[in-house]
């Protein structure tokens, strides 16, 4: 069985945006590797879980985003691995792979327990998990106007400090409509001669795991996204740069394509802790990581790739690695090759959930970044 196609870091990922972006703006030391237009001014909306998939076919829902697929000026970048929230945000924060910055998947081995990098945990600082620079410090330095615009509750977040230190934060409540994050985000963009703002949306992402991407609320959350984004586009002035992109994509995952770990005593065996998620798990395990995955790759056969850390290392899935960081990946590393999940007790709450993200398919994997 071959292996995934392997994130290009360096060429076309999100680690590459803000990079190039500050290369556009005369950073020092900075290349813009995704040949971005010229301009003194950025916008970088982010939604969580818009994958370039996911917008094939469906023009009727969102013009103004399928109609920028066409655009030449656009085109296609991938997540890093795995293609999940935790991992992508702070790699396009930091212009890091997931390798350097370590912030390694939705739930990963920190100091001998599992961290939910989404919950965090009380007294647990983001810099004492993420304290190498974010581009946002780097941009902030050389006088670029960095601003994030976000939920409000996000502000001092672990991820956010992990991800976003550096840029002045506009909180916004969830409740509010696409008028007030417009707003923000052209006050943000016009406060400075030159400036980078970063505005992420999260509502497609939780109608997808909730219902699925076939369902009438995902695709009414696109169609709230499609009128954001043409909003922006018409509220900003012509020569602010408006980039959309993706966190990762989504597969919706039938019921009975789920396997539950604890029911197979051979998947259980050796394993001290399970983390990740239902698409790409990382397994910590006592003894040799070759013995642990033999036994889950000759269970899972075909539907999954099964690699030990070396081996994923070998295979370029993380980008660089350092010892001081290689203990938070996986000894072991499953994603998923086809459409099935590997649910785990320990994490009750994934049973609910019907679109699933993680792996290293290109559906999980790619995602547009639009210039409009």
């Amino acid at each position: 069985m071959s292996l995934p196609t392997p994130p290009a870091y360096g060429s076309s990922t999100l680690s590459d945006v803000l990079p190039s972006i500050a290369a556009v703006l005369g950073l020092p030391g900075r290349d813009n590797v995704l040949g971005l237009p010229a301009s003194e001014r950025f916008v970088v909306l982010l939604v969580d879980g818009l994958g370039r998939d996911l917008l094939q076919g469906r023009e009727q829902l969102a013009p103004f985003l399928t109609g920028l697929l066409g655009n030449s000026a656009s085109s296609t970048i991938t997540s890093g691995a795995p293609s999940t929230t935790v991992t992508s945000i702070t790699s396009l924060g930091t212009g890091l792979t997931p390798g350097q910055h370590g912030l390694a998947g939705y739930t990963f081995r920190l100091g001998g327990r599992l961290l939910n990098a989404l919950l965090w945990e009380p007294g647990l600082d983001g810099l004492d998990v993420q304290p190498q620079l974010t581009v946002f410090e780097r941009l902030a330095k050389a006088g670029v106007r960095a601003t994030t615009v976000t939920p409000s509750r996000f502000r001092g977040s672990g991820l956010t400090t992990c991800a976003l230190r550096g840029a002045d934060f506009l909180g916004y409540d969830e409740g509010s409509g696409t008028d007030r994050r417009v707003e923000l985000t052209v006050q943000a963009a016009l406060s400075g001669p030159r400036s980078v703002v970063y505005l992420y949306d999260r509502d497609l992402d939780h109608a997808g795991h909730k219902q699925g991407t076939s369902s009438d609320a995902w695709a009414a959350e696109l169609v709230r996204i499609d009128a954001l984004a043409s909003a922006l586009r018409t509220a900003l002035p012509d020569d602010v740069r408006l980039l959309i992109t993706g966190d990762h994509g989504m597969v919706d995952i039938a019921t009975d394509r789920r396997l539950t770990i604890e029911d197979h005593p051979e998947l259980v065996a050796g394993v001290r802790l399970i983390g990740g998620e239902g698409r790409f798990r990382q397994l910590y395990v006592a003894g040799e990581a070759e013995t642990v995955a033999r036994r889950w790759a000759d269970l899972l056969g075909t539907d999954a790739w099964v690699l030990t850390r070396d081996e994923a290392i070998d295979a370029g899935w993380f980008g660089p690695l350092p010892p001081r960081l290689a203990g938070r990946f996986g000894d072991v590393l499953v994603a998923m090759a086809t459409d099935r999940a590997l649910m785990t007790l320990g994490q009750p709450n994934e049973f609910g959930l019907v679109g699933m993200h993680g792996s290293l398919t290109p559906a999980e994997l790619t995602v547009p970044l639009l210039i409009g």
